[in-house]
């Protein structure tokens, strides 16, 4: 599968053929439904905390005595049917943590490129850089490669701070509101003066549109094609 490169004006540059081990991975719909549920639930603080009845301030006695008042019988004003009681089955903290095996990311990430790639949602530039942060480059940029989109992906070999900058105030810009998230194609671990994390299954599906350079191309066929 051979893919279009242009450059930052929309201009055709050539042609990048995609390595075959990412163009015969078998795209599969339980594996990337595993890996977006995973992460989603990673991120959840499960810091929720609610009062059982025996938490509860109050109650200590009988609302009314036992018999011979015509009500049902009642030990405390602090049930759950009773305002300001407690609440059955209360949430506590808990972790939602759930585990993904390596290899099973790599395909879900793959099977996720190459879907959208098929579906013609990727675009290849032979290179994002800016001198200083400009967000109207980064809004030229995108209207000039077809970028136009509510959610975009931006795919770089390295993160660069001018380039993550340029980016990120879009979504500030009430007359566009676009929603960009820039990632490197690879992140090595140990890395202090990485401050953003590469991309993940999630972030391809999510994104309307998928803008990535062509050496942070060639660094995914050989980073997550092993």
């Amino acid at each position: 599968m051979e893919i279009q490169v242009v450059d930052a004006s929309g201009k055709k540059k050539g042609t990048h053929k995609l390595s075959d081990s990412l163009t015969d991975v078998r795209v599969l719909a339980p594996v990337l439904h595993r890996a977006v549920v995973a992460e989603q639930a990673n991120k959840r603080q499960g810091t929720q905390s609610t009062k059982t009845r025996a938490e509860v301030r109050g109650g200590g006695r009988k609302p009314y005595r036992q018999k011979k008042t015509g009500r049902a019988r009642q030990g405390s004003i602090r049930a759950p049917h009773y305002a300001h009681g407690g609440v059955t089955h209360a949430p506590k903290p808990r972790s939602y943590d759930q585990k993904v095996n390596r290899k099973e990311r790599r395909l879900a990430i793959l099977g996720a490129l190459k879907s959208r790639f098929e579906a013609g949602d990727v675009i290849v530039v032979d290179s994002i850089s800016f001198d200083a942060p400009k967000t109207k480059q980064a809004v030229q940029l995108l209207d000039s490669v077809g970028a136009v989109a509510r959610r975009v992906l931006v795919v770089v070999p390295e993160v660069e701070e001018a380039v993550v900058r340029s980016f990120r105030n879009l979504r500030n810009d009430p007359t566009r509101r676009v929603e960009v998230r820039t990632a490197p194609a690879s992140v090595s671990r140990g890395d202090e003066r990485v401050r953003t994390q590469a991309f993940s299954a999630r972030d391809v599906l999510v994104a309307h549109k998928i803008v990535i350079t062509q050496d942070a191309l060639k660094r995914i066929e050989e980073v997550w094609s092993r």
